[in-house]
């Protein structure tokens, strides 16, 4: 068998499905069977809007399969193991990649985007990014290991403490998995600030209760008559507007922090009394970007997967729509469209 069933994008919001090669492998690389696929929110813009670093691609970057070969020897007892994938391949040159910081490699490769991803029903994957799985997790599970691990290195750049409020804004699925973090870490308090977008029964179905629809008033005022007009101790932006990552800067507690999640959907603008909120209440901003990952059981991705398989984090309900690779076209218009509620959409490959 020399070809495959893929999702290949050969231009701005051409995507087709089609016969590819099954990808050939280096040395240290094995070929992984996919078996479940996340949309994330970025491949909507890569997708119909941005395109990727080169055509033909294939997209998807949230994934799990099993081992099926192996391009050498020594990795053949690989073969059989059930796998969440950690997506960037670092350049293990850059000052970054020397202090072990992968995830700020200046000039890594990624698949899904500038290597060929997870819309397909092999991809080739180097031993070194293999995540491997318990029993008990599901490749549906596994595959949302990614944004999971995103949700949970943007909570570990900042730190907090037991006892803590923390609010969030945007409850997507990176939000919704951050809430779950900082439950499971001990805050005292999770309040999450959405959107007409948002779904409440959906978010009180895996057990937060403080929500605050921004769309029908002031989320500021909320979260101050939540914490006793102190603010919250944490506030997280993970919508990626100048309106909510303002709203983060006024309504933490003096002395709080705030951190940067969402990407960017355009220029950011702050007012006067915005900033002078950084001055006044010294505030502590953070950045994050994608995750931490170097094969050791501190790395994001171990503790996700051993949380997920424990059930401390569980990211099942977080899957509201599943399709094929023939017919993943109806979730990418779901998403593009916001034609209907929606959290995690899967691609499941059978």
């Amino acid at each position: 068998m020399d070809t495959m069933k893929a999702r290949v994008l050969h231009a701005v919001g051409d995507l087709r499905y089609e016969d590819h090669p099954i990808p050939k492998l280096q040395p240290d690389e094995v070929l992984l069977k996919v078996k479940a696929c996340g949309i994330c929110g970025s491949d909507i813009p890569r997708i119909f809007v941005n395109g990727t670093y080169h055509f033909p691609t294939i997209p998807g970057h949230e994934f799990a399969g099993q081992v099926v070969a192996a391009a050498s020897k020594e990795n053949e007892h690989l073969i059989g193991t059930r796998a969440a994938v950690f997506p960037l391949i670092p350049c293990r040159e850059c000052t970054s990649c020397n202090k072990g910081v992968f995830e700020t490699c200046k000039s890594y490769d990624y698949l899904g985007s500038r290597s060929d991803g997870a819309y397909a029903e092999y991809v080739r994957v180097p031993v070194w990014n293999l995540v491997p799985i318990a029993d008990n997790v599901s490749y549906e599970e596994a595959a949302m290991a990614e944004p999971t691990a995103v949700a949970l290195h943007a909570l570990r750049r900042a730190g907090i403490e037991i006892g803590d409020t923390v609010v969030i804004y945007g409850p997507g699925t990176i939000g919704i998995l951050i809430a779950q973090w900082a439950r499971a870490w001990g805050a005292n308090k999770v309040l999450l600030v959405g959107t007409d977008l948002n779904n409440y029964e959906f978010i009180e179905s895996l057990g937060f209760h403080d929500y605050f629809n921004a769309s029908h008033g002031d989320p500021i005022k909320w979260v101050m008559e939540k914490t006793n007009g102190n603010g919250a101790d944490v506030a997280i932006e993970a919508v990626g507007i100048a309106t909510t990552a303002g709203n983060c800067l006024d309504s933490v507690a003096s002395g709080g922090k705030v951190i940067f999640v969402g990407n960017p959907h355009g220029d950011f603008t702050f007012p006067q009394n915005t900033y002078w909120q950084i001055l006044r209440k010294q505030l502590k901003i953070y950045g994050t970007w994608n995750s931490a990952y170097n094969n050791t059981p501190q790395s994001d991705w171990s503790i996700v997967v051993d949380a997920m398989s424990s059930g401390a984090i569980k990211v099942k309900p977080l899957i509201t729509h599943k399709f094929s690779l023939e017919d993943m076209d109806k979730g990418l218009e779901i998403m593009r469209d916001n034609k209907e509620f929606y959290s995690k959409v899967m691609v499941v490959i059978d």
